[in-house]
């Protein structure tokens, strides 16, 4: 067994684990046993339990940036990429929202929001390609600088997603939710106009 199968190990079920138990029930004696490995191995990993938040974080966060590439067409506009970028962010969302609380309060509990912005570099530097690219093209026309607005726009399709399934608005309202976070992202680009 190679020691990055034992690290995924240890991570798929401290997910596992954490989301049956949650995360402050949760302990590594049970994460040990999940994974099938011995407690020692967990902590040639991590120093503690706090200290798997960021790893789960991680795979969350590459899910979300491998599931709006697969979804992303070469030839779409900005909008359309924004767009998906919407509906991706909403999908995963739904999906890891019990994980994305312990996210949130792990990374504040380990201070290790400097770890959060390492984590999102590759998903700002996507999306900032996506915005020089539609700025060549001449359908980006925004005075914000383009590495902020990167990062202006995934913080906010973000937290509209976790504001939206973190407070269990319903269902028929998601629609209502994603289409509005979208004129307001392609009102950020141009003049757009809905």
């Amino acid at each position: 067994m190679s020691i990055d199968n034992k690290y995924e190990m240890i991570v798929n079920a401290s997910i596992k684990i954490m989301k049956a138990k949650g995360f402050d029930k949760a302990s590594v004696s049970q994460i040990v046993k999940e994974a099938g490995v011995a407690q020692g191995t967990f902590y040639l990993y991590f120093d503690s339990k706090n200290a798997v938040v960021p790893a789960i974080a991680k795979r969350i966060l590459n899910t979300l940036l491998a599931e709006i590439k697969k979804a992303h067409r070469q030839d779409a506009t900005i909008y359309d990429t924004i767009e998906t970028v919407v509906d991706v962010t909403f999908e995963i969302t739904k999906e890891y929202k019990e994980l994305i609380l312990f996210c949130y309060s792990g990374l504040a509990y380990y201070h290790s929001l400097e770890i959060w912005e390492e984590i999102y570099q590759p998903y700002y530097d996507w999306m900032e390609d996506q915005l020089n690219s539609a700025k060549e093209n001449g359908l980006c026309t925004t005075k914000v600088e383009i590495g902020p607005l990167a990062r202006m726009i995934i913080n906010v399709i973000e937290t509209s997603a976790e504001a939206f399934y973190l407070s269990n608005q319903r269902s028929k309202e998601t629609a209502i939710n994603k289409d509005q976070v979208v004129i307001f992202i392609k009102s950020a680009l141009t003049d757009y106009h809905s």
